[in-house]
């Protein structure tokens, strides 16, 4: 496993069951046992055994070895060994008569970065992709745009054209049941002349107005004669 995210594992554990002043420091350049000392104060053996169990078994769920736990049986003092990693849960009294922290803090690590290291390098292939605010301001325009019409299937123009005849011959029939029912009543019907024959007698009727202007014309020179 690697070490970020061993580091991470561990910091995560402990803090599940509320250790107090953790502390983690690398101890490459130390020495070759191993990469990294993490030390946790517990407030009572509960509480000890506690942190130590939770270490256990995350670092177990996560692929993780367990080499060996030492000091469950009294609870002052228990260390887990991970094999990169130790992990020191000690009492307070414990601690401050030990002081890991002198011997092997020459070079403190700060977990918070580290759990943010792990984090991204476990997360980064599942990040959703973002979008640009000219990308996005696309989409809601075309989101916005009224959408047309959907064309007539085939089978709507197939019965429009159905209904069409229908509704010819259903015209029909009522212009013929109003030419009955006007001649049982006695009533007359008129009948509009077709267009040609009122074309002709428009033009018959142009043609014949200038005569008339002409007879009119004439008309009172006649009487003039007749009276000399």
């Amino acid at each position: 496993m690697d070490i970020k995210k061993l580091q991470a594992l561990v910091i995560d554990a402990l803090e599940d069951v509320k250790a107090q002043d953790i502390k983690l420091f690398d101890t490459v350049h130390l020495t070759s046992l191993f990469d990294r000392l993490a030390v946790a104060s517990g407030t009572s053996n509960r509480q000890t055994k506690a942190l130590a169990a939770s270490v256990r078994d995350k670092v177990k769920a996560n692929g993780g070895e367990i080499v060996s736990i030492e000091g469950e049986d009294t609870g002052e003092w228990v260390l887990v060994d991970l094999g990169d990693m130790i992990v020191h849960i000690m009492q307070p009294a414990i601690r401050a008569y030990y002081r890991l922290e002198e011997i092997w803090g020459d070079k403190e690590v700060k977990f918070g970065a580290a759990k943010r290291t792990a984090k991204r390098s476990t997360t980064s292939d599942d990040a959703p992709k973002k979008t640009t605010r000219h990308v996005a301001a696309s989409q809601a325009d075309m989101d916005d745009e009224p959408k047309k019409p959907a064309r007539k299937t085939t089978a709507r123009k197939t019965a429009d054209a159905a209904e069409k005849p229908a509704r010819k011959t259903a015209a029909k029939k009522s212009t013929a049941a109003g030419k009955t029912a006007a001649k049982s009543t006695g009533q007359k019907i008129k009948v509009a002349a077709p267009k040609t024959a009122q074309a002709y007698k428009k033009s018959v009727a142009k043609k014949a107005a200038p005569a008339k202007k002409v007879a009119a014309k004439r008309a009172p020179a006649k009487k003039t004669r007749s009276a000399e």
